[in-house]
């Protein structure tokens, strides 16, 4: 039980007090003894006044030392000597919390301690007499219940022996009339503490009696169902839960009347539409003869861990599908780069007008399948962006154009520019894909016409709100696209982007829109967040990380010259492990007029190194079988010939496919490309062997 300081030997139980009464004040005391945490009273000095068992069991503080008027200061120092605080001159540490106490403000934190376990703390103010510590371990929440049933099996046994205590102390009493209103004052003032103390601690405590009456609820549990303390004492637990969830409540107290406590979820919806959770555990109070005579309630409030479990699963099912769709690249570009060198080859033989009408689809579906494959690599973090500081509200406004084409006549676009001109840091390109995705839900959302509104602002995110979104704290640019459509059922939103999950109707949407917006804002260092309404629309908000504006650059007159080609003076070596693309790669090369020499694996091109010594050039894929990858051979021939112009090339995008490249200096070539494009990097290569400028793609660092 909670300690309070003892009477005097003359002493007397306050024989004014009505049975009703001093049983109302034990079950206060008896019920804080149910918490898994540790709760402290200080008063103003600042002395320890009063706590519960869990403050030694939490904290390892000697017994000896935990006595009323204990000072502050002795478990600030024994909590320094141990490590608690972690290292730093010991009077300067003890001072500080010294200092911070003198000054208290309600506070919040967590602490390691050095047997491993976390500590959630928080102090609560009570006016004018001093404040509340509270402990809770939270790297154990589900041993509540036994510890609660723990102490519930003491608990019958401390409401006798104090019982039996007061009896006894009232007849001892009976005719010191002065001295028993001086007792039973201080006894009410101390009822008056203890109300104070229940009310400031954060957790929901009530008492039921056995006719499903409330006999006692604290200010937190009575506020969680919209009710004051006053109201809801005398009430039933049928009309405070309502008829929706009344039988879940009872399902329970069925089990309990049988001796055994209860531990449940249950969520309820508020009048605002929000729904919250509670985690509760139900303790019976058992009479002498084992009859259960009421309920004790002690309840959590869990709808922010129950937001975090949602999106850790979000988080997880999201990166998975992203690793699966990386792997997937490689193959999708091999395929791309043998079906678009090929058409492209033929298309280049055959004579103008000969077989166009077959050949310049098939070459515009393969280019835009390699699009698409680029697209999904950007949600999976596999493709690599270009960031720059871009001015929003400038992108938005030039996209005004094109956006109202795509939209139909009776959808109304409106945009609303900051008053001054706001950077990102991001790609503009992805940015204008992202903006063109979410316009076209839109239309889609509004088959009868609506109002489609871009709106652009700063947002500044303090550590709680970032915490929240999983970002740093800092300045962003928030960008909201609202439109006033059927709007998304409440069920529906925690899928929404998720890969080929769509609410359109068959052969209406890929369903990967949504997903690659996700990828892309949370690839460029933001969140983005759904809130919708059905039947009044639906509102996207993302934010991106603010950037300075670039410095103004002088305009160019001379246009960039373009090299016509070069000559070398012997081969290329091509190292490829896939026939077919190597076959296509080939081709292009000796359409370009390079002689080609081939090779299925590293180990193969090692020995044509060694063995030739005219090979002006290598041109080889990044991960190949046989003992010698991409990043070896490049390795090798450096140390070999320092100065051959080196090209990599790969159809993957995961980062752990490119790892090393950048300390190697050597251009990579993503798959699927054609001739020209092999062109210019060959040109450019030839022009710098020293850099790896040609198509460089690094790693996102975010």
């Amino acid at each position: 039980m909670l300690r309070t300081p003892p009477p005097t030997q003359s002493a007397k139980a306050p024989s004014r007090m009505s049975s009703h009464e001093l049983r109302r004040y034990d079950l206060l005391l008896a019920g804080l003894d149910l918490l898994d945490q540790a709760i402290a009273v200080f008063d103003a000095t600042p002395k320890l006044v009063t706590w519960n068992k869990a403050m030694l069991r939490l904290l390892d503080f000697p017994e000896s030392m935990v006595r009323v008027g204990t000072p502050f200061e002795e478990f600030v120092r024994f909590n320094a000597e141990r490590g608690e605080y972690g290292e730093g001159e010991l009077e300067k540490l003890v001072s500080e919390r010294m200092a911070a106490a003198r000054a208290f403000l309600p506070h919040y934190a967590e602490r390691k301690r050095p047997n491993g376990k976390i500590l959630a703390i928080r102090g609560v103010p009570i006016p004018n007499l001093g404040f509340v510590s509270l402990w809770t371990d939270i790297t154990e929440q589900r041993r509540a219940e036994e510890v609660i049933h723990q102490q519930n099996l003491e608990l019958e046994a401390r409401v006798k022996a104090r019982t039996q205590e007061l009896e006894n102390a009232n007849a001892r009493l009976a005719h010191a009339n002065a001295e028993i209103d001086e007792i039973a004052g201080a006894l009410r003032h101390s009822e008056e503490k203890l109300k104070t103390i229940i009310d400031s601690i954060p957790a929901l405590i009530a008492y039921v009696d056995r006719n499903e009456i409330y006999q006692f609820a604290n200010r937190g549990y009575a506020e969680w169902f919209g009710l004051s303390k006053e109201a809801i004492v005398g009430r039933t637990i049928e009309s405070v839960f309502g008829p929706e969830l009344y039988p879940v409540v009872r399902q329970r107290l069925a089990v309990v009347d049988r001796g055994e406590r209860v531990s449940y979820e249950y969520a309820r919806k508020l009048a605002n539409g929000r729904t919250v959770h509670a985690r509760s555990v139900i303790v019976p109070e058992m009479s002498a003869q084992g009859e259960v005579l009421g309920y004790f309630v002690l309840s959590t409030d869990i709808t922010e861990q129950k937001a975090s479990q949602a999106a850790l699963i979000q988080a997880q099912k999201m990166e998975a599908v992203g690793q699966l769709t990386g792997g997937l690249a490689h193959d999708f570009n091999n395929l791309l780069t043998i079906i678009i060198g090929n058409l492209a080859a033929l298309q280049s033989q055959m004579p103008p007008g000969t077989h166009g009408e077959h050949l310049d689809p098939a070459l515009h579906a393969a280019r835009r399948g390699a699009e698409l494959i680029k697209r999904l690599l950007t949600f999976s973090r596999g493709q690599a962006l270009e960031p720059r500081a871009v001015e929003v509200g400038a992108l938005v406004q030039d996209m005004a154009q094109l956006l109202a084409r795509s939209l139909t006549e009776n959808v109304r676009l409106h945009t609303q520019a900051p008053p001054a001109p706001l950077h990102a840091f991001v790609d503009a390109h992805q940015l204008e894909n992202a903006l063109l995705n979410l316009a076209l839900n839109a239309r889609d959302a509004m088959p009868d016409g609506g109002d489609l509104t871009i709106a652009i602002g700063e947002r500044h995110l303090d550590e709680g709100p970032a915490a929240l979104a999983e970002l740093p704290p800092g300045d962003y640019v928030q960008i909201d696209v609202t439109d006033t459509g059927s709007g998304i059922a409440p069920e529906l939103l925690p899928r929404l982007f998720e890969p080929f999950f769509t609410t359109k109707p068959f052969g209406r949407g890929s369903g990967l829109g949504l997903a690659m917006v996700y990828g892309f804002v949370r690839q460029s260092g933001g969140n983005i967040r759904i809130r919708s309404t059905p039947g009044k629309g639906t509102t996207v908000t993302f934010v991106l990380p603010r950037a300075e504006a670039p410095a103004a650059v002088a305009e160019s007159g001379t246009a960039p010259l373009v090299s016509a080609g070069r000559s070398v003076s012997g081969p290329v070596l091509l190292v490829e492990d896939e026939p077919e693309v190597r076959r296509v790669i080939r081709l292009q090369l000796t359409a370009l007029g390079y002689t080609v020499i081939e090779a299925a694996d590293g180990v193969e091109a090692w020995l044509l190194l060694e063995a030739v010594s005219d090979i002006a050039i290598l041109v080889t894929d990044t991960i190949m079988p046989g003992g010698i990858g991409g990043r070896e051979l490049v390795t090798r021939t450096r140390a070999l010939r320092p100065d051959m112009p080196i090209l990599m090339i790969t159809g993957y995008a995961s980062d752990n496919a490119l790892a090393g490249t950048a300390e190697l200096d050597v251009p990579v070539l993503r798959k699927p490309f054609d001739q020209a494009t092999l062109a210019a990097a060959l040109d450019e290569l030839l022009e710098h062997p020293g850099t790896a400028a040609v198509q460089r793609e690094e790693a996102p660092d975010r």
